[in-house]
Protein backbone atom coordinates (compact mmCIF):
# COMPACT_ATOMS: atom_id res chain seq x y z
CA UNK A 1 0.00 0.00 0.00
CA UNK A 2 1.41 3.27 -1.09
CA UNK A 3 -0.59 6.63 0.79
CA UNK A 4 -0.35 9.73 -1.22
CA UNK A 5 -2.58 12.27 0.53
CA UNK A 6 -5.01 12.57 3.66
CA UNK A 7 -8.14 13.00 1.76
CA UNK A 8 -11.08 13.96 4.60
CA UNK A 9 -10.46 14.46 8.69
CA UNK A 10 -14.05 14.24 10.31
CA UNK A 11 -14.99 15.71 13.63
CA UNK A 12 -18.08 15.28 15.31
CA UNK A 13 -19.69 18.48 16.48
CA UNK A 14 -22.61 19.16 18.83
CA UNK A 15 -24.35 21.92 16.68
CA UNK A 16 -24.24 21.58 13.28
CA UNK A 17 -24.57 25.52 12.12
CA UNK A 18 -22.35 27.06 15.11
CA UNK A 19 -19.59 24.64 13.69
CA UNK A 20 -20.44 25.58 10.14
CA UNK A 21 -20.60 29.22 11.00
CA UNK A 22 -16.62 28.74 12.83
CA UNK A 23 -14.87 27.06 9.82
CA UNK A 24 -16.76 29.31 7.25
CA UNK A 25 -15.96 32.41 8.90
CA UNK A 26 -13.27 32.14 11.35
CA UNK A 27 -11.74 29.82 9.44
CA UNK A 28 -12.62 30.86 6.16
CA UNK A 29 -13.11 27.07 4.35
CA UNK A 30 -15.44 26.88 1.27
CA UNK A 31 -18.37 24.50 1.93
CA UNK A 32 -18.73 22.06 -0.93
CA UNK A 33 -21.43 19.30 -1.53
CA UNK A 34 -22.24 16.50 0.60
CA UNK A 35 -24.00 13.49 -0.19
CA UNK A 36 -27.58 13.30 1.45
CA UNK A 37 -26.56 11.11 4.34
CA UNK A 38 -29.07 10.24 6.75
CA UNK A 39 -27.26 12.15 9.73
CA UNK A 40 -26.67 15.84 9.78
CA UNK A 41 -23.68 17.06 8.30
CA UNK A 42 -21.28 19.59 6.17
CA UNK A 43 -18.00 19.31 3.92
CA UNK A 44 -15.36 21.99 3.46
CA UNK A 45 -12.76 21.90 0.82
CA UNK A 46 -9.25 22.38 2.37
CA UNK A 47 -6.59 24.26 0.24
CA UNK A 48 -6.25 23.29 -3.16
CA UNK A 49 -5.44 20.09 -3.25
CA UNK A 50 -8.18 18.05 -2.42
CA UNK A 51 -8.54 17.36 0.75
CA UNK A 52 -11.83 17.97 2.62
CA UNK A 53 -12.98 18.72 6.56
CA UNK A 54 -16.12 16.59 7.13
CA UNK A 55 -18.62 17.86 10.20
CA UNK A 56 -20.62 14.75 11.74
CA UNK A 57 -23.49 15.14 14.20
CA UNK A 58 -22.85 12.14 16.33
CA UNK A 59 -24.85 11.31 19.54
CA UNK A 60 -22.33 9.19 20.78
CA UNK A 61 -18.92 11.23 20.31
CA UNK A 62 -16.60 11.60 22.45
CA UNK A 63 -15.74 15.39 23.08
CA UNK A 64 -12.47 17.66 24.87
CA UNK A 65 -15.26 18.63 27.45
CA UNK A 66 -14.17 20.81 30.25
CA UNK A 67 -10.36 20.54 29.18
CA UNK A 68 -8.21 24.04 28.21
CA UNK A 69 -6.41 24.72 25.22
CA UNK A 70 -3.69 21.98 25.10
CA UNK A 71 -0.96 22.56 22.19
CA UNK A 72 -0.03 18.48 22.61
CA UNK A 73 -3.76 17.45 22.97
CA UNK A 74 -4.97 15.32 19.93
CA UNK A 75 -5.27 18.15 16.87
CA UNK A 76 -4.98 18.99 13.58
CA UNK A 77 -2.74 21.65 11.74
CA UNK A 78 -3.87 23.91 8.88
CA UNK A 79 -1.21 25.84 6.63
CA UNK A 80 -1.43 29.74 6.15
CA UNK A 81 0.53 31.36 3.90
CA UNK A 82 1.17 34.40 6.32
CA UNK A 83 1.52 33.92 9.97
CA UNK A 84 1.10 37.63 11.04
CA UNK A 85 -2.20 37.67 8.57
CA UNK A 86 -3.63 34.91 10.63
CA UNK A 87 -3.01 36.08 13.92
CA UNK A 88 -4.36 39.83 13.04
CA UNK A 89 -7.18 37.80 11.54
CA UNK A 90 -7.82 35.86 14.52
CA UNK A 91 -7.36 38.74 16.80
CA UNK A 92 -9.93 40.99 14.72
CA UNK A 93 -12.55 38.12 15.73
CA UNK A 94 -11.76 38.41 19.51
CA UNK A 95 -9.08 35.72 19.65
CA UNK A 96 -6.46 36.92 22.57
CA UNK A 97 -3.48 35.63 23.51
CA UNK A 98 -2.27 35.05 27.26
CA UNK A 99 -5.77 34.92 28.25
CA UNK A 100 -8.06 32.05 30.67
CA UNK A 101 -7.22 28.52 29.74
CA UNK A 102 -10.53 28.17 29.78
CA UNK A 103 -11.77 30.97 27.29
CA UNK A 104 -13.25 29.33 24.29
CA UNK A 105 -11.16 32.52 22.14
CA UNK A 106 -7.73 31.70 24.28
CA UNK A 107 -5.31 31.51 21.21
CA UNK A 108 -1.55 30.29 21.92
CA UNK A 109 0.84 31.67 20.19
CA UNK A 110 4.62 29.77 19.23
CA UNK A 111 6.17 32.51 16.86
CA UNK A 112 9.73 30.59 17.22
CA UNK A 113 8.34 26.79 18.03
CA UNK A 114 10.79 23.97 18.23
CA UNK A 115 8.76 22.52 15.31
CA UNK A 116 10.84 24.82 12.95
CA UNK A 117 7.68 27.01 11.87
CA UNK A 118 5.53 29.47 13.71
CA UNK A 119 2.15 28.18 15.11
CA UNK A 120 -1.08 29.48 16.29
CA UNK A 121 -3.42 27.30 18.53
CA UNK A 122 -7.72 27.44 18.51
CA UNK A 123 -10.34 25.86 20.20
CA UNK A 124 -13.29 25.65 17.76
CA UNK A 125 -16.79 25.32 19.48
CA UNK A 126 -16.40 21.81 20.25
CA UNK A 127 -13.12 22.42 21.73
CA UNK A 128 -11.24 20.31 18.67
CA UNK A 129 -7.67 21.88 18.84
CA UNK A 130 -7.14 23.12 15.77
CA UNK A 131 -3.14 23.95 14.99
CA UNK A 132 -2.61 27.00 12.71
CA UNK A 133 1.09 27.40 11.39
CA UNK A 134 3.00 29.12 8.17
CA UNK A 135 6.31 27.92 6.75
CA UNK A 136 7.72 30.96 7.49
CA UNK A 137 7.64 33.80 9.98
CA UNK A 138 6.84 37.07 8.17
Amino acid sequence: MRITSLHHLALTVTDLERSRRFYLEILGLREIPRPPFSFPGAWFAVGENGQQLHLIVHTRSTFREGKPLDTRDVHFAFRVPSYAGAVEFLRARGYRDGISGDDPLRMILHPHAVAGFPQIYILDPDRHVIEINAATLD
